[in-house]
This record gives C-alpha cells, structure tokens and sequence, in this order.
C-alpha cells in the first residue's frame, strides 16, 4: 500500500497523484495495488463527505483523479487478465442519485475480471434497466446507490424488474456506502456489498466463473 498515494487521491492533489501512479507503475508496482489504494483513498473520501468536509465539488475532483490513474493502471490490468467472457452485467446508479465514483470503481474491475459490462450512468430510471435487460440479456444487474433515498430507488426497480416478468432471468446485486443486509432485505435484491472485491466475488459465484 502506497500511503503517500492515497494522501494524494484523499486531499485532493491530482497532479501528485498522477504522478506518483507512473512512478509507481515505474517501479514494477502491481495495478491492482495501485487500484486498492484508489479505493482505500476513496473510502476516506466519502467518509469526509458525509461528515460534511468535503462537498460535491471535492467528489467530481476525486472521481476525475481516478479516472485519469485508470487510465494508465487498465491497459496493463487488461493485459494480465483473462479476455474470456464470463458473462454481463448491467450496472447503474439509481434514479435519483448521481453519484457515480463507486459505481465507476465496481465497473471497472468487474471488467478486468472478465465480465462484459453495460454502464448505464447515473440516475437509471427503472424503466431503462428493464429495457437493457430486455436487449442486452445479462445474467446479472447491478444496483448503485450512494445515498439513503437510493434504498426506495433500488426497492422500485426490482420491483419493474419482476413486473416485466424478468426477475427470474438475472441475479440483482446491490451496493454503496449505506447499504447492508437489511437494505438488501428491503429492496428484496440477492446480494449487496459495500466493495468491489465483494461484487467481484458474487458476480463469479452466480456465474460459476474461476
């Protein structure tokens, strides 16, 4: 774990950040090193976020500094990975919500780890998951959500899910910093995880993939 690295992501410094990341690639580092130093830093992020010292502008700022390290972390974790398929998913951040930093993280690495992934952005309304299922075919959705009124967001696009009759055509995962077991209970998903190693883990347990 670099620390200097996550400092940088957390207080905001994108030009050190970037910069340490190419001379720790330099180095030898392993990407996915680098990428969980993303997270851990973005962790701390969100935390200052919701005690109220950062504010939107500090998560676009954020959000940007990890796309441009992504940028040169994917080619090298793309070239490590397997390019076999197994299988898709459709991701999103619910209606009413635009935060897209850990949907953005989740989907990624989902990606690297051989799922052929279909992001839909931010504020999904229900009706756009179920018309992607219908068109896209994938074995798993999944849900994002950063805020508490995420929760109901969730709950009402299974529910669109199920009354189009395709509930029991895909797994439905979801995840963000409020959402636990009981969310997962309410929003009657399958699975749920604060983390993107969490979501790796179910997408390859529903999938049967290695």
């Amino acid at each position: 774990m670099s620390e200097e690295l996550v400092k940088a992501i957390s207080e905001m410094d994108d030009e050190a950040a970037i910069n340490l990341t190419k001379e720790l690639l330099g180095k030898g580092t392993d990407p996915m090193e680098i990428l969980g130093d993303c997270r851990s830093a973005m962790e701390i992020v969100g935390k200052r976020f919701e005690q109220g010292e950062y504010f939107i502008s500090e998560l676009i700022l954020a959000g940007e500094t990890l796309s441009a390290i992504s940028e040169l972390v994917k080619p090298l974790v793309k070239a490590a990975a397997s390019t076999k398929k197994n299988g898709k998913i459709v991701i999103g951040t619910v209606k009413g919500d635009i935060h897209d930093i850990a949907k953005d993280i989740v989907s990624f690495m989902l990606d690297v780890n051989g799922f052929e992934v279909k992001d839909l952005g931010v504020d999904v309304a229900p009706e756009t998951f179920v018309e992607t299922i219908k068109s896209f075919d994938p074995e798993i959705v999944a849900l994002s959500g950063f805020l508490t009124l995420a929760h109901t967001s969730m709950k009402e696009t299974v529910e669109a899910i199920k009354a189009a009759g395709l509930r029991d055509k895909v797994k439905i995962m979801i995840g963000g910093g409020t959402i636990d077991a009981q969310v997962c209970d309410y929003a009657k998903a399958d699975g749920w995880g604060t983390d993107a190693m969490t979501a790796i883990s179910l997408a390859k347990q529903w999938t049967g993939a290695n």
